[in-house]
């Protein structure tokens, strides 16, 4: 039996609390972004009930990813969490849930949500200034690689440009 089953007939008569642990393999989530990799477990405490011909899930869920920064290219750990998350799945029709005899799996339903919150633009830090230029001390690189002010480009004029 899969972690994220749930049973249509137990749900006819009382909702399900499904709470735990899985491998991040239980939701076959691939990442399309070079930096960023999904590690670590999948954790849930979900409330499924049964609402008319659907499911009601709500509840919250964590995944842990491996980035690595689009700036300056540091790998860090960064957990996707969703709380307070809701969810509604059809039992019947064209996007409905697909059943094995009573069971039914709940993945295809976290999957989409879980993977929309992954980092489009993975930073380690709001303020990453990025990679430090060949030749720089590396007296700015002890603040986590930002450039800081000493950091002089043929781009630096702009700064000093007033409009």
């Amino acid at each position: 039996m899969k972690p994220l089953a749930v049973n249509l007939r137990q749900l006819e008569t009382q909702s399900v609390q499904l709470t735990g642990e899985a491998p991040p393999e239980v939701l076959e989530i691939e990442s399309l972004d070079d930096l960023i990799e999904v590690v670590g477990p999948f954790r849930y405490d979900l409330h499924v009930q049964l609402n008319g011909d659907a499911l009601l899930v709500q509840g919250r869920m964590e995944l842990g990813l491996r980035c690595t920064c689009a700036r300056c290219l540091r790998p860090f750990d960064r957990p996707v969490q969703l709380e307070g998350w809701a969810g509604m799945a059809d039992l019947e029709g064209e996007e409905s849930l697909q059943s094995q005899g009573d069971w039914v799996d709940l993945a295809p339903l976290l999957r989409d949500d879980v993977a929309l919150a992954f980092p489009q633009h993975p930073l380690c830090d709001d303020s990453c200034g990025g990679l430090v230029p060949p030749g720089q001390d590396s007296a700015s690189e002890a603040d986590g690689g930002s450039r800081g002010e000493a950091f002089s480009s043929e781009w630096s004029v702009l700064d000093r440009l007033k409009l």
